[in-house]
């Protein structure tokens, strides 16, 4: 969410200012040195008053302080220091971004008064405050004071800089550079690119310390304001709030102006932890104009080589910033520079040569693939074609996404080529996928069938070096001492050391699970999308899946046995032995439907959890209930500070969920409330579907695929298969099936659901009050007020209504659409009702009372 995933999308330009010198650095190492150090320029330090800089939704007014330029790039300034008396004032939107500002900033609007200020900048921005500007004629101590300041800060824009000023490099053949200074625009293009700009601040607050403001135009969300924070020895970068301001006409994230069309990796792996590999990547130009490609690969693979069709080409491998979300990822940029502007419609085929220590070893013949990171160069999640070719120890087992092949192309159907100690696998994609992994170990082997899907589990006979040790028990035992055994018997005590775990010994039982789950999402979601799966171990309590592929935590191996001697409590023992499960419906909601931007992630967690629940429901429905009711409490609790982990935001906001106040915030909104979220559309599509039908009550528990939940899932399988969703659409596709009684307003829409609980925070509790029970003409008629507290005065709920009659029996009603604090319903009951009841079967993500 910083400014570098911005810059992932296509490469920009800048509007030029005029400048005491028009000299550039000739090569592209020379230029980012250049843009990466600038400093402060004596000749340029200024009295500057009553100056503003201003962008939508963003004031930045320089009240009266010493303003000193950075030296040109280019003809350009870029940068500026300020001290003295300056205030910014940054309006957010809507409820969601000032809910969000106001949890780190304590007010619903961003009003701070700052007493130094570092701008970088592309446009104009230089010659708007020489306006408000006088010369200081003693300028060096100023300059001595913040040089040093200003170099460090440089750093952090660098390469989105370079995108812009690499225009100016030498053009293909010595030439002169790509774009004319004075034109401003690159040779042979029509019509001219629009430059975007942009701004990026750090502010010193008087009340809030150092933050950063940044805009530019060409983001999906051109504006965001944050903080780094040291919160108990872990660095974050809180986001107070992100959005794109009102006539910027930003709706989505934006198209990348490239797009790789198919991947060619040869890689050689070297246990315990290197990767050497060589990668081709085809792309495909969209408008053109760039003349850099930015690219995310594993800060821990550094590259030897890069070619472009064949003829080496500049780059730049530059290390993610600490508290970015490339550094929290793994990551570095890599930025490729083209030796002439990139054309409409151009197809390219890189080539990167890299190595590494991406590798990490576990103990026990287990290794994995960093725990972060991309070990192949990529940029956003876009479906394509994947080739893979894999050199590898003669006595590891090699597991890649995709379908194994022999060197002639047909599909393998014995082991890997040995020649020389070494395996060679070959592994291709059945269809285009956004991720490709591998995982590397020494494995034993179980398979399951589920249809003609082959399902293989792959497990190491021991666990990792970390994992935690079962505690040894003390028992007593009988003891003979001769004689009759009736008198002759004592009892001693015996220490008794449970078996260590052992993967690969359960991992028919893995395999087989998986195969059972397959068998059930394919009937509610639609056929299974690979041909295959393969489960693979994987260290520590965290797993991943990939397309026909998963990394499967050793923890999802245990047997019940195994989780009892761990002395695990039954709520997590379910959460452990559901992970596998998890990971096997991202097959269909992660891998195969995407989601569009980092606002609509949750749709995947959120969906492949409840699933996995669904499963559970099927097995334990008591179990069932255990884990939602934990996922409810984990919502309602407080951190150390007193703050509601519910109010760190709604599950649109993503990774930003994660922050300083609440390090697990993400886990626990995108996966425990979107689970609740999808249960509450379950539930409630499933009840009213009911009333529209009959007055008998609802059906048998169960996941049942005729339901209107499933029938809404496969529609969205089938449309937005390899495709990305948004949150807007998931809804647009739930209200085709939407039941008459769940109109609201005379109207088939969801919006109210959208915009209270999946945009929301909101955990109501719900009370029934002024309860009448009337009968005329032989019809008994129940009227009352549903009550929700503590929640915002337009929340809508579908709230299910019971009535308990005589004999204790539990007859649904209907389901009313309770708006704002308090809402009057009136439903049809049986003659001999007793009691009203509101969501006796916990539907409803509420609070107890």
């Amino acid at each position: 969410m910083t400014g570098w995933a911005w810059c992932l999308m296509a490469a920009t330009a800048f509007a030029q200012a005029e400048g005491p010198s028009l000299h550039c650095p000739p090569t592209t190492s020379a230029l980012y040195a250049r843009i990466r150090s600038v400093g402060l320029d004596p000749q340029r330090v200024y009295h500057v008053r009553d100056a503003s800089i201003n962008r939508p939704n963003l004031h930045l007014d320089l009240d009266d302080g010493t303003l000193a330029f950075t030296e040109d790039i280019c003809g350009q300034i870029t940068g500026a220091f300020f001290e003295g008396e300056g205030e910014i004032r940054l309006r957010p939107p809507n409820r969601v971004e000032r809910g969000s500002l106001a949890l780190f900033t304590g007010g619903a609007i961003l009003e701070e008064q700052f007493t130094s200020g570092y701008l970088r900048f592309n446009d104009d921005t230089a010659a708007v405050l020489q306006r408000y500007s006088t010369p200081v004629p003693e300028s060096a101590e100023f300059v001595k004071e913040w040089d040093d300041t200003s170099h460090t800060l440089a750093e952090f824009d660098a390469l989105r800089l370079l995108l812009d000023f690499s225009h100016f490099l030498p053009a293909e053949g010595g030439r002169g550079p790509a774009m004319s200074l004075s034109k401003g625009r690159p040779p042979l293009r029509e019509p001219d690119p629009k430059f975007p700009p942009l701004l990026h601040a750090h502010l010193m607050g008087k009340k809030l310390g150092g933050f950063e403001v940044f805009w530019d135009a060409a983001g999906a969300e051109p504006l965001w304001a944050g903080q780094p924070r040291m919160k108990d020895g872990s660095l974050f970068f809180d986001i107070w709030t992100s959005f794109a301001p009102a006539g910027t006409g930003r709706t989505a994230p934006p198209v990348p102006d490239a797009s790789i069309t198919g991947f060619r990796i040869r890689a050689s792996v070297q246990p315990p932890t290197m990767l050497r590999a060589s990668t081709e990547v085809n792309v495909r130009i969209r408008s053109g104009g760039e003349r850099t490609l930015l690219f995310e690969l594993s800060r821990y693979l550094k590259i030897d080589a890069l070619e472009a069709d064949g003829r080496p080409v500049d780059f730049i491998q530059n290390q993610a910033l600490e508290g970015t979300q490339l550094r929290r990822k793994g990551n570095d940029l890599v930025a490729v520079v083209f030796p002439a502007p990139l054309v409409p419609g151009q197809e390219l085929k890189l080539r990167f040569s890299y190595a590494g220590e991406v590798l990490s070893e576990a103990g026990n013949g287990l290794l994995y693939v960093g725990e972060r990171g991309t070990w192949y160069p990529n940029f956003g999640l876009s479906p394509a074609q994947f080739e893979m070719e894999f050199h590898y120890p003669a006595n590891w087992t090699l597991v890649a996404t995709g379908k194994q092949i022999s060197r002639a192309g047909a599909y393998e159907a014995e082991t890997d080529e040995q020649a020389a100690g070494e395996k060679v696998s070959r592994w291709t994609s059945e269809r285009p996928i956004p991720v490709a992994g591998f995982n590397l170990g020494k494995y034993v082997r179980a398979e399951a069938k589920v249809g003609n899907t082959l399902v293989e589990a792959y497990g190491t006979k021991g666990v990792e070096k970390s994992f935690p040790k079962a505690p040894a028990e003390v028992i007593e035992q009988p003891t003979f001492h001769g004689g009759p055994p009736s008198r002759s018997r004592s009892m001693a005590p015996m220490v008794v050391t449970p078996l260590p775990p052992s993967p690969a010994r359960d991992a028919q039982a893995v395999a087989d699970k998986a195969a059972k789950a397959i068998g059930s999402f394919s009937q509610w979601f639609g056929p299974y999308p690979y041909g295959s799966l393969a489960l693979t171990q994987m260290p520590g309590n965290l797993s991943q899946g990939w397309p026909g592929l998963v990394f499967l935590s050793s923890f999802a191996f245990l047997s019940p046995q195994e989780q009892t001697d761990l002395r695990l409590d039954p709520v997590t023992r379910s959460l452990y032995s559901q992970v596998l499960v998890h990971e096997t419906a991202h097959q269909w909601w992660g891998d195969l439907v995407l989601w569009k931007s980092y606002r609509d992630q949750w749709i995947a967690e959120g969906l492949a959890n409840y699933a996995a629940l669904l499963i559970l429901e099927q097995q334990n429905p008591a179990q069932f209930r255990q884990v939602l009711e934990k996922y409810r409490r984990d919502l309602l609790s407080t951190n150390k500070d007193g703050e509601r982990l519910r109010d760190a935001g709604p599950v649109t906001l993503g990774q930003r969920l994660e922050s300083s106040h609440f390090p697990r915030g993400y886990e626990a909104i995108s996966y425990e409330r979107g689970t609740w979220l999808f249960h509450m559309l379950r539930m409630m599509l499933r009840d009213s579907e009911v009333a529209s039908r009959s007055r008998k009550g609802r059906p048998n528990p169960g996941a049942n695929s005729d339901e209107p939940f499933f029938r809404a899932l496969r529609k969205i399988r089938e449309r937005y298969a390899g495709k990305r969703i948004s949150t807007q659409e998931l809804m647009q596709v739930f209200e085709e099936e939407l039941p008459r009684p769940l109109w609201y307003e005379k109207h088939p829409k969801l919006d109210w659901f959208l915009e209270g609980w999946i945009d929301g925070t909101a955990i109501p509790e719900l009370e029934a009050r002024e309860i009448r029970v009337t009968e005329k003409t032989g019809v008994t008629t129940v009227t009352g007020v549903i009550v929700q507290k503590d929640v915002p005065d337009d929340l809508v709920t579908a709230v299910p209504v019971y009535a308990t009659t005589t004999g204790n029996t539990l007859v649904f009603l209907g389901e009313v659409l309770a708006d704002g604090a308090e809402t009057g319903f009136r439903l049809i009951a049986p003659s001999n009702v007793r009691k009203i009841v509101l969501d006796p079967k916990q539907t409803i993500l509420t609070a107890p009372k």
